[in-house]
C-alpha cells in the first residue's frame, strides 16, 4: 500500500500548493476565524470526488484502450514539465506577497461562504485538468490505484486543514515574496521530478 499512497500524496500535495484564488480564500477566511471548517471541508471533499473519478474513469479506460496507458504517461509528464517551468518562472520573476488581510465588519453569510468556495472549486478548469485529468492518468501506472486515489485524496484534507487553521501563524511568513517565491521553486523542482519518473518507467 505504501507504495502507491505515498506517490498519490506527494503528487496530490504538490499540485494543491500551487497558488490560486481558492487557496488564498480558504488562507483568508482562516485569517478571520469564519467558517473555517465547512470552507476546508468543501474544499477537501471537493477533491476526493473530482480524485475518485479520474482514478476510477482512467484506470478502467487504460484496461480497454490499448497505448492509452502509454499516451497518458508522456502527455502527464509533459504537462508537468509545464507546469513545473512555470512555478520556476514565478518564483524566478515573482516579488509580490500574497494579500490575506482580514476585512473589518460583519461575519459574511455561511451560504456566501460555501457558494463561494464552491465556484472557486468547481467553476476552475484547472481543478479538472490537474486533479481528474492528471491524477487519474498517473494512478494508471500503479498497480494499486485505490492507495494511490487515497493517498492524494488525504494530501487535500492535510493541505486545506493546514491552511485554514495554520492560516494566522502562515500569514506573516507568505506575505514576503520571497516564501512564494521558495515555494514556487520546490513545486516546480518536485514537478520535474515526477516527470522524470514518468517518462523512464
Amino acid at each position: 500500500m505504501t507504495s502507491s499512497f505515498f506517490p498519490g500524496f506527494a503528487l496530490g500535495f504538490s499540485l494543491i500548493l500551487a497558488i490560486g484564488a481558492q487557496n488564498a480564500f480558504v488562507l483568508r477566511q482562516g485569517l478571520r476565524h469564519e467558517h473555517v471548517l465547512p470552507v476546508v471541508l468543501t474544499c477537501a471533499v471537493s477533491d476526493a470526488i473530482l480524485i475518485a473519478a479520474g482514478v476510477a474513469g482512467f484506470g478502467s479506460l487504460a484496461q480497454v484502450v490499448p497505448g492509452f496507458e502509454t499516451v497518458m504517461r508522456y502527455g502527464g509528464a509533459a504537462f508537468l514539465v509545464w507546469y513545473g517551468t512555470r512555478s520556476l518562472i514565478s518564483a524566478w520573476r515573482s516579488h509580490a506577497g500574497l494579500e490575506a488581510e482580514p476585512r473589518n465588519g460583519g461575519k459574511t453569510a455561511l451560504r456566501t461562504v460555501l457558494l463561494t468556495v464552491l465556484a472557486f472549486t468547481w467553476l476552475n478548469p484547472h481543478v479538472y485538468l490537474d486533479t481528474v485529468v492528471l491524477i487519474g492518468s498517473i494512478s494508471a501506472q500503479y498497480d494499486d490505484r485505490l492507495s494511490f486515489a487515497l493517498g492524494a485524496m488525504t494530501a487535500s484534507f492535510v493541505f486545506f486543514f493546514a491552511l485554514g487553521y495554520g492560516a494566522r501563524l502562515l500569514a506573516p511568513v507568505f506575505a514576503r515574496p520571497r516564501a512564494w517565491q521558495v515555494l514556487d521553486a520546490l513545486i516546480g523542482l518536485t514537478m520535474w521530478g515526477i516527470a522524470l519518473k514518468l517518462v523512464t518507467m
